[in-house]
């Protein structure tokens, strides 16, 4: 383990050797600064290693990175590769085994946790705002073997960004609010590994995504809870989805990719925003059901995104987004009021190690229940 005492680190840090544990002694005070300057607070692509109770801050690219891309030139903008070319993933195989507690991650050009070609691991009670790109990103991993929970994200383009990442993959208990999009579920030819299927999002609130005074969103997306582009056979349950004022779920079609099988069932979802908004040309095995009485658009929906049950057929007519026809300006990823301080790992200072061996671990998701509403 490596502990690390209170002060300002203006430094990046690459973690190469497996099983390293990075531990602040206080979460608020153990601080690697880009200071707008480097690309990567801290890159992690030594085998179940943890990163933890610290924060990254000011950097041109991301704040910690996981990632089974070794090649240095490769892990700046986009871990891919220049330009985010997909990635050859015989010649990187995945990291195996990583995990972010209690990291806090704010005012980073693109991700704050970026997980990219690294399976195995967790994302736990930690933090992400300010971003121009997401808080907290799951990219290119099948089979992921990976959970993401009890964490925060607010005041980004995207709350939680899932690109190509497939099978074994849990989103639970996380808060996601005041983003300009709350999460986006994507596939895509930019990665490989595409189309995105088979993760599962449980017990999460998703509210407020209309956030005017964070970065703007590279695809112009504004006020959209869930955005599922071209991702398949997800699962969506038991999740709080409300005032977000484009609509709660859109669904479209994403580079060739159309959008199948998502079940989105028994979350409740606020009568103050469209429920769901069909943007794809079929059904294709989607379905909507059981997420309280919010309208949608079109409204109806075709019967057979009501059944969960029965075969594709056409949309007749396109959905559409709502809320306002002009999408507001974003402000720098930098003017981004820095977040208060949040809740540290206890005993940090004497806790023993933990790298990250043989996670997640069992995965139960009965646990995870539909959170309160707002008060």
């Amino acid at each position: 383990m490596v502990l690390v005492s209170s002060g300002v680190y203006r430094e990046s840090v690459t973690i190469r050797k497996p099983r390293i544990v990075l531990r602040g002694t206080n979460r608020s005070k153990v601080l690697v600064d880009g200071e707008f300057r480097r690309a990567n607070g801290i890159t992690v692509t030594g085998a179940a290693s943890v990163v933890e109770n610290l924060t990254v801050r000011n950097h041109l690219a991301n704040g910690l990175l996981f990632t089974g891309v070794t090649d240095e030139a490769l892990q700046g903008a986009g871990a891919g590769g220049a330009d985010y070319d997909p990635l050859d993933t015989v010649k990187f195989p995945a990291l195996r085994g990583f995990r972010a507690s209690y990291v806090t991650a704010h005012n980073n050009a693109l991700y704050g946790i970026y997980a990219f070609d690294a399976r195995d691991g967790v994302i736990e009670h930690s933090y992400g705002s300010g971003h121009a790109d997401s808080g907290i990103y799951v990219g290119q991993c099948k089979p992921c073997n990976t959970v993401v929970r009890n964490n925060l994200s607010e005041h980004n383009a995207v709350g939680i960004e899932v690109t190509n990442a497939s099978e074994d993959l849990y989103f639970l208990g996380n808060t996601i609010r005041r983003n300009r999009v709350g999460m986006t579920v994507l596939s895509n030819n930019l990665e490989a590994l595409g189309p995105q299927h088979d993760a599962v999002f449980i017990g999460n609130t998703i509210r407020d995504n209309n956030d005017n005074q964070s970065p703007e969103q590279a695809d112009g997306g504004f006020g959209i809870g869930v955005g599922i582009s071209g991702g398949r056979n997800n699962r969506f349950e038991r999740n709080r989805v409300e005032g977000n004022h484009s609509g709660a779920f859109v669904l479209r079609d994403e580079q060739g990719y159309p959008v199948l099988g998502n079940r989105i069932q028994e979350n409740a979802v606020a009568g103050d925003q469209v429920g769901l908004v069909m943007l794809a040309a079929r059904t294709g095995g989607n379905c909507y059901l059981d997420n309280g009485q919010t309208p949608t658009s079109p409204d109806p929906l075709p019967r057979a995104m009501t059944t969960c049950s029965a075969p594709d057929s056409a949309v007749r007519t396109l959905g559409q987004l709502q809320g306002p026809g002009a999408i507001p300006p974003g402000i720098s990823f930098r003017d981004v009021p820095p977040p208060p301080a949040q809740p540290n790992l206890r005993r940090a200072a004497h806790a023993p190690a933990r790298p990250a061996l043989r996670l997640p671990g069992k995965v139960d998701v009965t646990a995870y229940r539909l959170p309160e509403p707002r008060r």
